[in-house]
């Protein structure tokens, strides 16, 4: 009986129906719109309709907020490293592989890609997390080596730049992409990787 009466307390004042995860989704959805620093705690709390004490509740600053929001971009994309060093296949294949996860990575999580994407490296928390992409930079300029080294891409390219390149035509479809509009998701990461690995030319019969 006392369990029964337990889960019908009534919730605390000043937090209706958030809990961490939904608090932090809509702060980003706020980051993204005005800007983290723009962005202050009362402005947050007016958005979500409840008190700045009830959001202390969540998470224990804006920083805070902004690691946890980070970190839903990064973790995933650096699992996607990991994967790749025990993915079985020949270099180009792993490439393939290391694109196709990180582009669904970016339609899942975008809005807290697009955040990190924005980031200016003016604290150390954001620091920290730019330094985490170089090391993905890094990654994919190893991968695009090793493609090379076995022929199966040209040797003319410099693979820093190259990897550059790739994570900018990947991470450009947070800015447009629409989940209603004309092309569906799985169409457009074949049309992704089909324009890296075979370019625009059409196919020689």
């Amino acid at each position: 009986m006392k369990l029964i009466e337990k889960s019908r307390m009534p919730v605390k004042r000043g937090r209706p129906g958030y809990d961490q995860d939904s608090v932090l989704r809509i702060a980003v959805e706020a980051f993204n719109e005005h800007g983290y620093e723009a962005t202050s705690m009362g402005k947050l709390a007016d958005r979500l309709g409840i008190s700045k004490s009830a959001i202390y509740h969540h998470v224990s600053s804006k920083e805070d907020l902004l690691r946890l929001a980070l970190d839903e971009a990064l973790i995933p994309l650096e699992a996607v490293i990991d994967e790749v060093q025990v993915h079985q296949g020949s270099a180009d294949e792993r490439l393939d592989f290391f694109l196709r996860a990180t582009f669904r990575i970016l339609i899942s999580k975008r809005s807290y890609v697009t955040l990190l994407l924005r980031l200016r490296g003016n604290t150390e928390l954001e620091r920290n997390a730019l330094d985490r992409r170089r090391a993905m930079d890094r990654q994919l300029a190893q991968l695009v080596t090793e493609a090379q080294s076995t022929g199966r891409l040209r040797e003319d390219l410099d693979p820093r730049a190259t990897a550059r390149l790739l994570f900018g035509l990947i991470n450009s479809v947070v800015d447009w992409f629409r989940e209603d509009g004309p092309i569906g998701a799985e169409d457009l990461e074949n049309q992704a990787i089909t324009l890296v690995f075979d370019g625009l030319h059409p196919t020689q019969k």
